[in-house]
C-alpha cells in the first residue's frame, strides 16, 4: 500500500510527518514516540494540518481487495 498526500506543499515538514503517520493509523502517542515529541504537539500539528486542507489517496497494489477474479496480487 502506498499513501499519497495531495496538497502536502501547504504543510510544514513536521505536519507532513504527523499526517503520514496518523493516516497510517497510528495513535497520537505512537506518533509522539516515533517523532520524539509530546502527544499534545502531535494533536496540535494534526489539527493545524487539517485546517490547511489536504487529501490522502491510498494506492493499493494488485487486487488487494479481491475484486478481480483470476488476477494475482503483486
Amino acid at each position: 500500500m502506498q499513501i499519497e498526500i495531495r496538497g502536502a506543499e501547504k504543510l510544514s515538514f513536521r505536519e507532513r510527518q504527523v499526517v503520514a503517520l496518523k493516516e497510517m493509523g497510528l495513535s497520537n502517542e505512537e506518533v509522539a514516540r516515533r517523532l520524539q515529541i509530546a502527544a499534545s504537539s502531535v494533536a496540535t500539528l494534526y489539527h493545524r494540518a487539517r485546517t490547511k486542507g489536504y487529501q490522502v489517496v491510498i494506492v493499493l497494489a494488485g487486487d488487494a481487495l479481491g475484486l478481480f477474479a483470476g488476477e494475482e496480487d503483486e
